[in-house]
């Protein structure tokens, strides 16, 4: 492919000729430079790809994009375009010629339930005879193909490459989770969506975008990316989604409790064992059956069935692929046991996301709530505190842990989160650095008709310090301890 075809929408600022090289692919890190690459070097928060133009031209980059005039030293071909990342994501678009134009794409932006949400859509579409691919924080998955998610949105090359080997493999719909960092950065720049849907908002994120309301103004973005203008999907009872639906100048779609709500949750009970709801709509009425709990949930449903709605998916196959959701890895997962007590492994990490989680359980009657729980390091310090005052009022005995400490000490934070105890006046917990030691010790502590809720790391299968990543599944790490208990009290 030639650089002419390629510039298209890119806002240039200077073009540097050197020959006209056919363009083999577009990459962002000097380390997957090969042969024929358009490298495009970008100042990010930590390093400067400007600093590692020497290796991508010694590995063969025919083509060097960037904010700043070619050096005179320098003789590649060299485009200065207004901004970098904005021109990586059209680049990509470009040479994987408009993937998201051969396909449906749904993207789901807020700060809880994108996961569950692209679940429940995939097993809907699944049931009305589509074949979905899904972008998102546990894997990127189609039919026959299944990968690790290094992050919740790729970087721009990655996604429209996914997107066009989700069309090459008959792939129908795309459902992608769209993070607030890949709004601010451009990663989704240039795909066409069909619906956008956002759930809610609360704190998270906070030590990139300093303030709510800069979080919200990146969520925002994906809804004037909204190119084909099919329907956004907004939540009615989220005070930020209630904001974000008196700023949309698109057909909108609300869901919610609230009576003006165009998708709304009628009747509903939930109990340890599943829920059953009825659901009004402009199409009528819906009654559905579903083996997951919590009545944040149930908004996650109503999101779901807002977006199949407008994707004009029968209702009989919504009702079907919903009860055909059994579990969402990492999202309120039951862990069997016959130890008589209930165990349950959230991704919660977030004080807003703790609450709900804490919330829904206490809602289903247990003894008593034993919460093993921490938080990731270089992320967010300000939640800490704030998710130990959630912890010390909703739950009976916690356990404070490491969670991913990565480059911070795990005490310290640890020592930070003890402060929401502090504040709150409470002193029902205790502190165990090894996760797996602190799941043991709520485990063994457990008595019959109790609640072990472990919380922050979810669907994750490994755990990150600073000088090392090792494996580690809260699910699996629960079973084993398990399975050892009921071997000790069968040999008594």
């Amino acid at each position: 492919m030639k650089l002419a075809e390629l510039l298209k929408d890119v806002r240039v600022v200077n073009l540097y000729l050197s020959g006209d090289p056919d363009i083999t692919g577009i990459v962002y890190s000097s380390r997957q430079v090969e042969p024929g690459n358009i490298f495009v070097a970008i100042k990010g928060q930590r390093l400067d790809g400007h600093d590692f133009l020497g290796e991508a031209l010694e590995r063969g980059a025919a083509v060097v994009v960037s904010e700043r005039p070619r050096p005179p030293e320098l003789g590649i071909t060299w485009v200065q375009v207004l901004e970098a990342r904005e021109a990586l994501a059209l680049l990509a678009v470009n040479f994987y010629r408009q993937p998201s134009s051969e396909l449906k794409v749904i993207g789901v932006t807020g700060t809880k339930g994108k996961t569950t949400i692209t679940y429940i859509l995939e097993e809907i579409l699944k049931t009305a005879g589509y074949r979905p691919g899904v972008i998102g924080t546990v894997d990127y998955r189609w039919p026959g193909h299944q990968f690790s998610a290094e992050r919740t949105t790729p970087e721009a090359p990655d996604i429209q490459r996914i997107l066009r080997q989700m069309v090459e493999d008959g792939v129908t719909h795309c459902l992608m989770e769209i993070s607030s960092h890949s709004l601010q950065l451009k990663r989704v720049w240039g795909i066409g969506f069909d619906v956008a849907i956002f759930t809610n908002l609360s704190g998270e994120h906070l030590d990139y975008h300093q303030t709510m309301e800069n979080y919200f103004e990146a969520k925002k973005k994906l809804f004037f990316l909204n190119h084909k203008r099919q329907a956004s999907i907004v939540n009615i009872d989220d005070p930020w989604g209630e904001k974000l639906l008196n700023e949309l100048p698109m057909h909108t779609i609300s869901f919610g409790f609230k009576p003006e709500a165009v998708v709304r949750a009628e009747n509903f009970t939930i109990t340890h064992e599943g829920m059953t709801a009825t659901v009004s709509s402009p199409l009528g009425r819906l009654t559905f059956t579903s083996s997951l709990i919590g009545r944040h949930n149930l908004y996650n449903f109503l999101a779901a069935i807002s977006a199949a709605l407008v994707l004009s998916v029968p209702v009989p196959d919504i009702v079907r692929g919903i009860s055909a959701i059994k579990n969402v890895p990492g999202r309120f997962e039951n862990v069997p046991n016959s130890l008589g007590i209930k165990v349950i492994v959230d991704y919660a990490h977030t004080d807003a996301s703790l609450e709900n989680l804490l919330q829904a359980v206490r809602s289903l009657n247990p003894k008593k709530i034993i919460l093993v729980f921490g938080c990731g390091g270089d992320r967010d310090r300000l939640k800490r505190p704030r998710m130990g005052e959630v912890a010390a009022r909703l739950a009976d005995w916690s356990i404070i842990t490491s969670d991913n400490p990565r480059s911070e000490d795990p005490e310290k934070i640890i020592e930070e989160i003890e402060q929401g105890f502090h504040r709150a006046g409470y002193n029902n917990y205790e502190k165990i650095v090894d996760r797996r030691r602190a799941i043991e010790a709520a485990l063994v502590m457990a008595r019959k008709g109790d609640w072990v809720v472990i919380a922050g790391k979810g669907h994750e299968s490994y755990q990150v310090f600073k000088d090392r990543t090792v494996p580690f599944s809260d699910v699996e790490t629960a079973r084993e301890i398990m399975d050892s208990l009921k071997k000790k009290l069968e040999k008594k």
